[in-house]
């Protein structure tokens, strides 16, 4: 590859409608690891330790390697960005044809004659950032929308138990499949749909306790007979029965009502 690049273009738009549902820390990781990869024009290193090094973010191997996952596509050689490469490319050719051109301007000029900063200069950084137009083909290969059909998956359930134990995982699950289901166009196609359960599970909110379930799950149950039963109970053992005359008084004065 030719000159290594120290600027390129950013595309806010296109970099938002891929990114919008990543956390404030996945967000800065993605952006470093395009800035290394523009800048060092090499695939990113598979160890992530050494990438965390590389990038000054020691304590986030976890948001690095879900970023990696997501965006990157892992080789022998380590992870690789199609979008990148390809820009990379295009920046190389154009970097060789702009130079040759320059050098045929100025071997029509006198010898001692000193080139213009224009000339100079043959850019090597018109780069968008993101995935664009050619890249969404390759985005429809290999992403893919969650199914109407798609189940619980049991390993999903374990990371919700695990990471947070305050969430109800089938209500959780139910929620994220409704929202994604619902999102029409690119923004529901994704790479790595475990990835984005996982990021759905950290950021999603804790319901408010009941107070009422609360005691119920504290305050064990007494195995004593309840007072005011016994004493019903005790009621009716004592109670006299009713005479033969008061009976037959009785259902005179109802026959005759």
């Amino acid at each position: 590859m030719g000159l290594k690049m120290h600027y390129y273009q950013f595309n806010i738009g296109d970099y938002q409608s891929h990114t919008s549902h990543l956390s404030e820390i996945e967000d800065l990781v993605y952006r470093r690891l395009l800035d290394w990869y523009y800048l060092h024009e090499c695939p990113i290193p598979l160890d992530e330790s050494e990438v965390s090094r590389q990038i000054r973010m020691r304590s986030h191997t976890e948001s690095i390697a879900i970023v990696l996952r997501e965006y990157f596509e892992r080789t022998d050689d380590g992870w690789i960005h199609h979008r990148a490469n390809k820009e990379i490319a295009k920046a190389d050719e154009k970097s060789e044809k702009a130079s040759a051109s320059a050098k045929a301007r100025w071997s029509k000029k006198d010898a001692n004659a000193l080139p213009t900063l224009s000339e100079s200069n043959a850019t090597h950084n018109t780069l968008p950032i993101t995935q664009d137009t050619e890249h969404k083909t390759q985005k429809k290969t290999l992403g893919k929308r969650l199914a109407n059909d798609f189940l619980f998956p049991l390993e999903w359930e374990q990371f919700c138990k695990e990471t947070r134990p305050e969430l109800h995982p089938t209500r959780t699950f139910d929620q994220f499949k409704d929202y994604w289901i619902a999102q029409a166009g690119q923004k529901g196609v994704k790479l790595d749909w475990f990835a984005t359960w996982r990021n759905w599970v950290r950021n999603t909110n804790a319901p408010k306790q009941n107070p009422a379930d609360i005691v119920r799950l504290t305050v064990p149950s007494k195995n004593e007979p309840d007072p005011a039963l016994e004493k019903i109970k005790e009621d009716e053992k004592r109670a006299a029965p009713i005479p033969d005359h008061v009976r037959k008084y009785i259902a005179e004065v109802v026959r005759k009502a």
